[in-house]
C-alpha cells in the first residue's frame, strides 16, 4: 500500500511539472501538487521504509 502510495505522489509531481509548463490546467495543476505532497507527508508520517 505504501509503495503505491509513493508511486501515486511521484505520477501527481510529474503531472505537476508537465502542467507548470504547458499552462494549460489551470488550478488543475495546483490540486495535483497538493495532493502529492499530502502523499509524501503521509509517508513520511507513517515512518515506513520503502
Amino acid at each position: 500500500m505504501s509503495s503505491l502510495l509513493y508511486f501515486i505522489a511521484v505520477i501527481l509531481l510529474i503531472g505537476w511539472l508537465v502542467g507548470v509548463f504547458a499552462y494549460s490546467a489551470g488550478g488543475l495543476i495546483h490540486v495535483l501538487l497538493v495532493l502529492a505532497i499530502i502523499a509524501v507527508l503521509f509517508r513520511l508520517i507513517s515512518g515506513r521504509s520503502i
